[in-house]
């Protein structure tokens, strides 16, 4: 096989990592090259899932001794910790490595020091190889670590003038299958789903990660958040019918805000706490504006109808906008067909302070 560059090899270390979202948290997502002393291809793996093997374990395990004198080209830097599986940093040493290339800097200071432990033990270190790439990959992991609350994508489906619902309050379906199959997608790269619990009232949605075209559960379902001030969540609504964790979050026990509902900076720390990494808001729009209002959403992902209702209850309510020079400014970032609609991806610009 041809040695290819550090550039390339992490390149592809990137797209391994990608193969375990959703599957991978408390703990990011990680993708690992081994090059031997020649730049050959010899290992590669990646962090399949939460407790297992780490992705440079992975790849020592594939490079043998062919690893020794060569480089490990690794998304994170090298874990230095012990928890479910011993330090990698400790496991790179001792297979004889004699560099390793790191996209991004570990910010969890359990895990982190990998990178000082390498130097120490006469390894060279090489940071910051397509560190972009590697931070957009694990960007919910990252965010969440550096701050102590979780990533938050604020989901919605809406015709082309805005109304999530019509006049008569039917909502069944705006969007196309391909769009709803879509969203089911996107659940299943979170840790939690999270919904008010006037959406639970009116709508009673099960919020579990299914295959649309028979029904099944996805094997692993984020957590079901009802953000219900006053417990108002019926004992046989859907969110409590076992398919999966739920959690009803009341005021009694997060904490209220100045206007008596479930603080939400204290129900995202209560996430992170819980282990939750990544988060998808789906409802309702008094709950969106809500969030938006307090400035803790990351990223906004639309599904947008062809379809045109003209009355009819709106996406988002209130989110603190009163004059247009207060409007929430968008980076669109992606536009995609998705069957007959469109997804429109957007991130919440930050203000200057």
């Amino acid at each position: 096989m041809a040695s290819v560059s550090v550039d390339e090899a992490m390149r592809r270390a990137v797209e391994l990592a990608a193969r375990g979202l959703g599957a991978t948290s408390p703990n990011p997502v990680v993708g690992c090259l081994l090059l031997d002393a020649d730049g050959e291809v010899v290992g590669e793996g990646f962090h399949a899932y939460a407790g297992g093997p780490h992705a440079e374990i992975v790849a020592l395990a594939q490079a043998g001794t062919r690893a020794r004198g060569g480089t490990a080209v690794v998304t994170l830097e090298p874990c230095d910790h012990t928890g479910r599986t011993g330090p990698c940093s400790h496991a790179l040493i001792a297979a004889g490595v004699a560099r390793v290339v790191v996209a991004v800097p570990d910010p969890n200071p359990v895990a982190s020091g990998g990178a000082a432990t390498l130097r120490a033990a006469g390894v060279q270190v090489t940071l910051g190889v397509r560190g972009a790439e590697a931070e957009a990959g694990n960007i919910a992991w990252l965010t969440s670590m550096r701050r102590g609350w979780p990533y938050l994508i604020w989901k919605y489906a809406a015709t082309l003038d805005g109304r999530s619902a019509a006049a008569d309050g039917t909502s069944m379906w705006i969007t196309s299958e391909a769009a709803r199959t879509d969203v089911h997608a996107l659940r299943g790269t979170v840790d939690a789903v999270l919904a008010g619990v006037g959406t639970v009232l009116a709508d009673d949605p099960r919020l579990t990660a299914r295959n649309l075209r028979d029904g099944t559960l996805a094997i692993r379902q984020p957590l079901r958040v009802v953000v219900d001030s006053s417990g108002r969540t019926p004992l046989d609504a859907r969110v409590r019918d076992g398919a999966a964790r739920t959690w009803v979050a009341t005021a009694a026990e997060v904490g209220a805000g100045p206007d008596g509902r479930v603080d939400l900076a204290a129900l995202l720390a209560e996430l992170h706490h819980r282990g939750v990494r990544a988060a998808l808001l789906e409802g309702g729009p008094t709950l969106a504006g809500a969030f938006l209002a307090a400035g803790l959403v990351d990223r906004i992902v639309g599904y947008v109808a062809p379809k045109l209702l003209g009355a009819g209850p709106t996406a988002l309510l209130d989110a603190g906008v009163t004059t247009i020079a207060d409007a929430i400014d968008l980076e669109i970032t992606d536009v995609t067909p998705v069957g007959p609609d469109l997804r429109i991806t957007a991130l919440p610009r930050k203000r200057e302070a």
